[in-house]
């Protein structure tokens, strides 16, 4: 069975990020706007203003360092997240 690597593609590049109180917007290098809930990823939506102002826009991903935070553009296009009963699970903690 072969093994298919996933190339990132310059229009898949992050150009932006906002973060509401109920979503994660991406700007890609294309124009197009990922929009997902900010529920999906509990550190992110319990971090403070200032660890979320540092973030780090890759080549195929964004990183928080300060939150030890990493999300793939591959991952929000497929619209990938943990199961529910994880996202719970944290949110109680």
């Amino acid at each position: 069975m072969p093994i298919y690597y996933y190339q990132p593609h310059e229009k898949d590049r992050p150009t932006a990020v906002e973060i509401s109180d109920d979503f994660l917007k991406v700007t890609l290098q294309d124009g197009r706007i990922i929009a997902t809930p900010l529920d999906w990823y509990p550190r992110l939506k319990e971090a403070s203003p200032e660890e979320l102002t540092v973030v780090e826009l890759g080549f195929s991903g964004i990183h928080w360092p300060l939150l030890d935070e990493d999300l793939s553009v591959r991952g929000m296009l497929a619209g990938n997240h943990p199961p529910k009963s994880q996202i719970a699970a944290k949110q109680e903690a």
